[in-house]
């Protein structure tokens, strides 16, 4: 875990250094997502070791993942929040989605003694809107009944660049919400109402970690590594659930669709942890662009059908929940239509 930790802040440290994209050999270069970093390094890391191929992928941010995609200084993209067809339209050309894993976005806090708290949505909304402003609020003490919580005050920290962590947690804001989809919305970057700001998933866990009475929200392996508290959090079936592997799976048993673009937010399930997402890697669909090689495109694809299948079995040491077979048998069809020059590439 430490070594996790010690190449996310190198990386983190490195985001600003420009881009270029590699002509043929066996490397690829990535950027986008913090939130599957953990996931990403230890996936990387040992495909580089089973196939001799070098993969760099720098964790700037979902939101710089898709601007390096569009101006093709990357292979590939990572990014929380799938490209709609407004972004895809401006990248000029089709763009393909691969999802890679499953992760919960958790509401961590700095509260003397770490105690076990409870969160409902309109908690969630109300908090991050600023208008609950002490720990000991009567409305979270009596959901909290028996919790000692102080009269402090509560300082919330959001992500400043932009983040497919944001994505996912505003849009499950604006899905229980109409005054916060109304007010603030939901996307990658937004108008924060209050509170702090951190670049990546450390940033966030970083600043919570050092601000008494913080609360921000970061992917559930952050948590974890930093030894940091995380809320229970109250679903639309009235559950008051921890998220966990098992409990992000629960989330996503539903319809996949075709392009394997999907939200799964606030969901019905009553087992399901109700902030919780998929993460893709996204790329062109015509892999031949800007003095690229068919050797090259073969690389990417292959990659990434390595990562559908032995790949997954890495997810869950790292609190990661592996794709659902509907997930897989989707991507496998999203990633049989990529080409070269017209022609498929995976024959």
């Amino acid at each position: 875990m430490k070594k996790i930790l010690v190449v996310a802040a190198i990386l983190c440290a490195t985001a600003g250094l420009s881009l270029s994209a590699h002509a043929g050999g066996k490397e690829l270069l990535g950027a986008g997502a913090t939130f599957p970093f953990p996931f990403y390094s230890k996936l990387f890391d040992t495909y580089n070791q089973e196939k001799g191929v070098k993969v760099n992928y720098q964790a700037i941010g979902s939101g710089g993942g898709i601007q390096q995609l569009k101006a093709k200084t990357v292979d590939f993209g990572g990014t929380d929040a799938f490209m709609d067809d407004k972004e895809i339209a401006e990248a000029g050309a089709p763009i393909l989605h691969v999802p890679t894993c499953l992760g919960a976005v958790v509401i961590t806090y700095n509260v003397p003694g770490d105690p076990a708290i409870k969160l409902t949505p309109s908690l969630i909304v109300d908090i991050f809107l600023g208008r609950i402003e002490k720990w000991n609020d009567k409305r979270i003490l009596d959901v909290n009944p028996g919790v000692q919580l102080p009269d402090m005050n509560i300082a919330t920290v959001h992500r400043s660049d932009g983040s497919g962590t944001t994505a996912i947690f505003s849009d499950y804001l604006a899905k229980v919400s109409a005054e916060w989809k109304e007010r603030v919305g939901a996307g990658k970057s937004l108008n924060w109402p209050n509170g702090l700001g951190a670049k990546g998933n450390p940033g966030v866990a970083g600043l919570v970690k050092q601000v008494p009475g913080s609360i921000g929200y970061v992917e559930l392996i952050y948590a974890v590594q930093n030894k940091m508290p995380y809320a229970d959090v109250k679903n639309k079936s009235g559950v008051f659930v921890k998220p966990s592997m098992k409990s992000v799976s629960a989330a996503a048993g539903m319809a996949i669709p075709d392009d394997t673009r999907v939200s799964i937010v606030d969901t019905a399930a009553k087992d399901g942890y109700p902030i919780s997402g998929f993460t893709w890697l996204v790329f062109y669909k015509e892999q031949k662009y800007s003095g690229r090689s068919k050797e090259k495109a073969a690389d990417l694809v292959t990659l990434l059908g390595w990562i559908l299948h032995e790949g997954q079995q890495l997810a869950e040491g790292l609190d990661y929940a592996p794709l659902p077979v509907d997930a897989v048998k989707k991507a496998e069809f999203v990633l049989k239509s990529a080409t070269y020059d017209g022609a498929a590439i995976v024959q």
